[in-house]
């Protein structure tokens, strides 16, 4: 069993990573939000692995396919390396009980606010969970990072709805983008890569 020595820091991916077009699986219409590129540098800089982890229910609802998120992960990969930043990995959930497409009509632990997901991403690529921080823009991303043992940012930049308050559901840190969000988890003192 592969020792968990990394850090990570896990990033929603719409609303938080990307612009947030809802059930898009065109790569022409991916960009990076703004105010992200300086924050996420600094971060790998700094040691952190950093994965993607998303609930695409598109794939139960029948919008598309898993394999129509193939030329999308492809496409973060060369946005983000593009600006010098390795993406570790891409993690998706294609489940939501109220699907239609059969196979992925389920309840599942990997989408959001459960666990799986990380916990999948902390197994495959040896990664530290309590050393790792998970920034999304709505309470379930806070929810999915603290269920896996995590610290959390919020980005507060309207996307939340709902305002269920939990303690689960409390963010470590609140920020405007992921740039403010860096610089938070850097000011942290978490910052230097685990040997």
């Amino acid at each position: 069993m592969a020792m968990k020595t990394h850090k990570a820091v896990f990033l929603d991916k719409d609303g938080t990573l990307i612009d947030d077009i809802p059930f898009n699986v065109d790569p022409t219409r991916i960009q990076l939000s703004p105010e992200s590129a300086e924050g996420l540098r600094s971060l790998a800089d700094a040691g952190y692995r950093l994965v993607v982890i998303t609930n695409q229910s598109g794939v139960a609802r029948g919008f598309f396919t898993s394999d129509d998120l193939k030329p999308v992960e492809r496409r973060l990969q060369e946005l983000l390396q593009a600006i010098g930043v390795p993406l570790a990995g891409f993690y998706y959930c294609p489940h939501h009980p109220e699907g239609c497409v059969p196979a992925y009509a389920v309840s599942c632990t990997c989408r959001k606010p459960q666990p799986g997901q990380l916990r999948r991403a902390a197994q495959e690529l040896a990664l530290n969970l309590p050393q790792s921080w998970f920034i999304g823009d709505i309470l379930d991303d806070v929810e999915a990072g603290r269920n896996a043992g995590c610290r959390t940012v919020l980005l507060d930049n309207g996307h939340e709805t709902e305002w269920v308050m939990t303690p689960q559901r409390q963010p470590e840190l609140v920020a405007a983008d992921i740039n403010e969000a860096a610089r938070l988890i850097l000011q942290d003192g978490q910052g230097v890569a685990t040997p």
